[in-house]
């Protein structure tokens, strides 16, 4: 029998070898070449095709493999009769090949929004919208001083993230992996803030500077908004609380429809109000128009329940409510039905993307949603969720990186188009090595 190692040369770009030995007088060799096209001309080597068929109506047929033994029952394990099952599920999961070409849900990258949290520098003094006119620099140079030498704080109770100091290494390195979608929170200082959160649309604030600069380095780049008063306001709510804590609706509603236009000025794809006031999504989407943002895209938090597992993100930005709570606004976790209610308001004002909010303890709410919207349905895989599983994680409780992995499956068979989740970077990065 001729030697593949004969045939390097070929070899190297063929698929497949097959050699059989086929019983004749003459008792020679058959290689079948199975590959490139190119190499379709290849001559087989020993009998003709003729002279295989001729084999074969003989009687000579090629030898098979031999018939694997059946595999062994565990001692003890007792006989018992077939059940009359008219199908049977595992038949279709009984080899990874045969449960990937059944695999319903994928999970991409592309599905990741990656939420990130701002600060100003250590040099940036109380910055507003004059303060280049205090330096007496120009704006662009302002944005350098500002920007220059900052560091980034880790987040105690959110461990692997950060409040960036303006370092878009991160966002490079998420790019790099697939994940081309950012949602930014910033942490504003505690002098700019106020009662009705006039910062939050400061043409020159943390977060347009942000954006502007993002932008001139990563123009495809997709950038969402957070739209809502409680990181400018001195009150740590979404709106404007009268004293005796009631939420003034009306008068937050024009405060925010003031903050998407500043974002939408400041090159914003997708502004997304989180406050959950009523007729906020009607209100907000005719004010971009008005002004000429037509094209800015609206992510409505439809269902935001008044959650106890926000409180790492409260710590990142430092924006707990002062007093009172905010229940009286956001959803109550008991309510099911209500989400209905919510979804057909956003969908008569506007909203072009609805949003779960919180993700895994709710992923009924996302099914709902998904099953009575065809829009396209978000879903927040909020601090509290991921601070549970790194915890679990570094006990050595649970495998992070499955639990992280299957929790963000979870959400997308829920009916989850995108999901927001902290998790963006490190689990575009198990994808990427899984695909390679």
């Amino acid at each position: 029998m001729m030697a593949i190692s004969d045939f390097d040369e070929i070899t190297r770009q063929l698929l497949t070898f097959v050699v059989f030995r086929w019983k004749s007088p003459l008792d020679s060799a058959l290689i079948l070449v199975a590959g490139d096209k190119s190499y379709e001309s290849i001559k087989k080597l020993g009998l003709s095709d003729a002279e295989c068929e001729a084999a074969v109506v003989a009687g000579n047929a090629a030898e098979a493999p031999p018939v694997p033994p059946k595999p062994v029952a565990p001692v003890g394990t007792p006989v018992v009769s077939s059940l009359p099952l008219s199908r049977r599920l595992l038949r279709n999961r009984r080899s990874p090949a045969l449960k990937a070409a059944f695999h319903e849900t994928s999970l991409s990258p592309v599905n990741f929004i990656y939420p990130l949290f701002i600060c100003e520098g250590q040099w940036n003094f109380a910055y507003s919208s004059n303060f280049h006119l205090f330096l007496g620099v120009s704006l662009s140079l302002c944005e350098l001083l500002v920007f220059k030498g900052e560091e980034d704080t880790p987040i105690g109770a959110m461990p692997g993230c950060c409040r960036l100091g303006w370092r878009d290494g991160l966002v490079e390195q998420a790019r790099d992996v697939g994940v081309n979608s950012i949602v930014l929170f910033p942490k504003v200082p505690d002098v700019l803030k106020s009662s009705t959160g006039d910062e939050a649309y400061n043409d020159n604030d943390l977060m347009p500077r942000a954006k502007r600069l993002l932008k001139g380095r990563y123009p495809d780049l997709v950038i969402y908004i957070d739209v809502a008063l409680d990181s400018h306001s001195s009150d740590g709510h979404d709106g404007i609380v009268r004293e005796d804590g009631v939420i003034m609706n009306e008068e937050a509603v024009h405060q925010l429809c003031k903050q998407a236009v500043s974002q939408a000025r400041a090159d914003a794809d997708v502004v997304s109000p989180s406050d959950m006031m009523d007729g906020r999504v009607g209100a907000t989407r005719a004010a971009l128009d008005a002004e000429g943002f037509k094209p800015v895209s609206f992510l409505s938090y439809t269902a935001k329940y008044a959650s106890s597992f926000y409180g790492p993100f409260r710590e990142a930005l430092e924006s707990n409510p002062h007093f009172g709570g905010k229940k009286t606004y956001q959803m109550n976790p008991a309510n099911y039905r209500e989400a209905v209610v919510e979804t057909r308001e956003d969908e008569a004002e506007g909203a072009d993307i609805l949003l779960v909010k919180p993700g895994l303890p709710y992923l009924d709410m996302i099914r709902l949603l998904r099953d009575n919207s065809p829009l396209p349905i978000a879903v927040y895989q909020v601090s509290g969720k991921y601070s549970m599983i790194k915890a679990r994680g570094v006990l050595k409780m649970i495998e992070e990186e499955r639990v992280m992995m299957e929790s963000l499956m979870c959400l997308r068979s829920a009916g989850a188009d995108i999901i927001l989740t902290y998790f963006a970077l490190q689990a575009a990065r198990v994808l990427c090595h899984e695909k390679r």
